[in-house]
């Protein structure tokens, strides 16, 4: 439920809007896409997103929400130079990264302002990896729980997928919106 006296009104301009652009996502990062008091996106080696194919407010595993999203991989990304010598392999933190951009992305998405912060996550599990062969990751978030007020929250449960196989699972990802990073601190 919003808290009139202590948030801003909720800015649905883009809540009819499904996909997203690599640029749009860019966009996001640079503060445009939502506007100012609203998340932004890393941008450049730490966007982690190419594009999101869908995003909405109902369907997923609970009826709350739901983002698909992907990545484009080729041998040329960074962190297979140097993660690890003669071992090239995508950072599994990167991929936890991406769940929490992505999460932070549909709570401004909503139409909530605040600056993002990754809170944590309860379980992570890894059953494979990303390496230079692999051509397209896919992210699958489904919403749990949306808290909007003053500090607003964002739990869900999220599978990354790597050429059609499921390699990561985290349960209970947390981001929170803040409008005052004192209250994060």
């Amino acid at each position: 439920m919003q808290d009139k006296e202590s948030s801003p009104p909720l800015d649905r301009s883009l809540i009819d809007k499904h996909t997203f652009s690599k640029e749009e996502l860019l966009e996001c990062g640079h503060g445009t896409l939502f506007g100012p008091g609203r998340a932004h996106l890393p941008i450049d080696e730490m966007l982690m997103i190419d594009r999101i194919t869908d995003i909405s407010e109902t369907g997923g595993v609970n009826g709350r929400g739901r983002i698909l999203a992907e990545l484009d991989i080729n041998p040329d990304l960074w962190f297979f130079k140097c993660h690890f010598v003669s071992d090239p392999v995508m950072p599994g933190c990167l991929g936890l990264d991406a769940l929490w951009q992505l999460l932070g992305f549909y709570l401004a998405w909503k139409g909530n302002y605040g600056v993002g912060r990754a809170l944590g996550c309860n379980k992570v599990g890894f059953k494979g990896q990303v390496l230079p062969s692999v051509k397209l990751l896919q992210y699958e978030i489904d919403i749990n729980r949306v808290r909007e007020g003053k500090t607003v929250l964002g739990i869900a449960d999220a599978k990354v997928i790597a050429d059609g196989k499921q390699i990561y699972t985290a349960e209970g990802i947390k981001v929170g919106l803040f409008t005052s990073l004192d209250d994060f601190r």
